[in-house]
């Protein structure tokens, strides 16, 4: 478990969560769909305990549920890691219903510390397609690096997306560290 704050934390997903996370997804699509492609392929609570028991069948993924007030109200982890090139990247999304409380801010934050203390990590990865202000103000805030656009690099509700890439090292990270 990853403590962020007395009210707030992540805790490693398990399949048990299929049940609450759906329930989100169930009842936010039209707010979801958005910006997450996989929405529309999740119908029924069994999507979701699928791809959870994906998830915890591989021990190389890093995906945790976002815990607010005792409640499950999102999901974060790490893809495309690559211990070889000490990176990866932070994927995330959140309830609307707990947007603008600075959950996935601080929540980001914490598995930075994470991938940089724990897991040795050099670079840290956020992609969020061009529009999302929202999932875009975090890397902005945590002090990413905007490195570009990986055009077209999002299947989303049938057509393509560009995607601002953005980028942290544990160098920058470790001087804002010390500058706090």
């Amino acid at each position: 478990m990853l403590t962020i704050a007395p009210d707030l934390y992540l805790r490693p997903v398990t399949v048990d969560d299929a049940t609450a996370l759906y329930k989100i997804i169930d009842s936010q699509r039209t707010y979801l769909r958005e910006w997450l492609p996989f929405v529309d392929l999740t119908r029924q609570q069994s999507d979701t305990a699928l791809y959870l028991q994906s998830i915890v069948s591989n021990p190389a993924d890093k995906v945790f549920v976002i815990i607010f007030e005792e409640a499950v109200v999102g999901l974060i982890g790490f893809k495309a890691i690559e211990y070889f090139n000490h990176k990866l990247e932070i994927g995330y999304w959140l309830s609307e219903h707990q947007q603008g409380k600075g959950i996935m801010r601080r929540s980001c934050s914490r598995l930075l510390q994470h991938a940089f203390e724990h897991m040795n990590m050099n670079r840290v990865q956020l992609k969020v397609a061009i529009g999302n202000h929202r999932s875009s103000n975090i890397p902005e805030k945590l002090g990413f690096t905007l490195e570009g656009i990986e055009r077209e690099g999002e299947l989303l509700n049938g057509h393509f997306h560009d995607l601002r890439v953005y980028s942290l090292l544990k160098r920058e990270w470790q001087a804002q560290q010390q500058m706090n």
